[in-house]
């Protein structure tokens, strides 16, 4: 997949996938510049692996085993230290990939990971308010110096040494319609709450509508979601549901909902 292979630190890039056949050809073309690819997809049913296997790709069929553990499997597997962990809805811009190169061709031992700005994207639009923009995110790491928190949502690689911040970024293309953003939101509200419930946090019949409310308003307004349009106002809706959807699902995990009855 690479274009050149004289650079002193080769790159894998890893990637977990499930019915993303429409989505993966482009994630695919734009890592052309790594030493290996490594998806790990999780039972299929279109053409994900197939298209994978096209570009080269090394393919694993793996159960799913949550965002955190998924990801950090797919890197377990990669042949080189350096990795590039990426989602089929993600793109890596030619100026990016040199980026790279350039940082691994001088890199300071000391440092354990990259983190990249992140453009995200909704209807094809790069959306620059709603806490977007600039969306900071470790993406290029040390296999061997660090790992993934375990959280089941909202997962983060945790690097043992220095992160440093490139000015580059990576195009994230988000949702395509408000659909995928629904969808979302009620997966990720389902994750969330089960870590709540796990955590024991105490959910009281108050907390719902305070922290949805809370964060309507700070993604619309402190976020500046408003200067995003009609787009912004819907982000900043589904941000407080999904905000509001955590907490109540955790009281009714929990079985308190029982007692508001």
């Amino acid at each position: 997949m690479n274009d050149s292979k004289d650079y002193p630190h080769p790159v894998s890039v890893a990637i977990i996938t499930k019915n993303e056949e429409e989505r993966l050809p482009d994630c695919l073309r734009s890592v052309s510049f790594a030493d290996q690819v490594v998806v790990v997809d999780s039972g299929s049913e279109d053409e994900t692996t197939s298209v994978a296997e096209s570009f080269g790709a090394k393919v694993l069929i793996e159960s799913w085993r949550g965002y955190s553990a998924q990801k950090q499997f797919a890197v377990d597997q990669c042949a080189h230290d350096w990795v590039l962990v990426l989602d089929a809805d993600e793109r890596v811009p030619r100026e990016t990939a040199h980026a790279i190169r350039e940082e691994l061709a001088k890199v300071d031992p000391n440092i354990g990971g990259y983190s990249f700005q992140r453009k995200n994207y909704l209807h094809g639009r790069w959306v620059k308010h709603c806490g977007w923009w600039p969306d900071r995110i470790v993406r290029l790491v040390h296999k061997k110096k660090g790992g993934f928190d375990g959280r089941p949502v909202h997962e983060k690689w945790v690097a043992r040494g220095k992160v440093k911040d490139l000015d580059a970024f990576i195009e994230h293309i988000s949702f395509r319609n408000y659909s995928e953003l629904v969808s979302k939101m009620e997966n990720y509200s389902n994750l969330a709450a089960r870590e709540l419930v796990e955590k024991e946090v105490g959910v009281n019949p108050l907390a719902p509508s305070f922290h949805g409310l809370w964060m309507f308003l700070r993604t619309y307004l402190l976020e500046l979601g408003i200067l995003d349009g009609f787009d912004g106002f819907v982000i900043s809706v589904m941000n407080g549901g999904g905000s509001f959807l955590k907490y109540a699902k955790a009281r009714e995990l929990a079985g308190k909902h029982i007692k508001d009855e």
